[in-house]
């Protein structure tokens, strides 16, 4: 009685994974899943707990992404998105199509960073940057 419940439950892991192959839905999770493994090479840490990934949307098997980089003038402006969309291509299966777009408003600060982002750099550096960049931003204010 035992082997019949394995080959039930092998053959219904087979069919599982064969309607994955047919008919994939793409999850959220898993885009977002791909692009933390995308990293600016300039910060140690990925693009999403960075905050450069504004927007993430999924249409059938297409992906749509809104992003941003830390600067207008960033040496990786057309380097990093097109980082973003291999990473998608090849760590989402069932994607067909997706399209990067680079957007400037809002523009980014360090309020973007995610919690993980925010602890990834203080074990780093040994300060919380964004609260420095509070700190600094408060301090530049006019009396008011």
């Amino acid at each position: 009685m035992q082997s019949s419940a394995k080959v039930k439950l092998m053959c219904t892991k087979s069919i599982s994974n064969l309607d994955d192959r047919v008919n994939p839905m793409i999850a959220k999770e898993k885009v977002v899943e791909a692009l933390r493994k995308v990293y600016d090479p300039e910060i140690p840490v990925n693009v999403y707990d960075l905050g450069l990934i504004y927007d993430v949307s999924v249409e059938g098997r297409k992906v749509r992404i809104k992003m941003t980089l830390t600067a207008p003038g960033c040496p990786l402006g057309l380097y990093l998105p097109a980082m973003v969309e291999d990473a998608v291509r090849s760590g989402v299966p069932g994607v067909e199509d997706v399209e990067v777009e680079v957007v400037w408003d809002p523009p980014w600060t360090p309020l973007r960073i995610t919690e993980e982002g925010r602890r990834q750099l203080k074990q780093i550096y040994g300060v919380d940057i964004v609260e420095e960049w509070l700190k600094r931003s408060e301090a530049q204010q006019p009396p008011g």
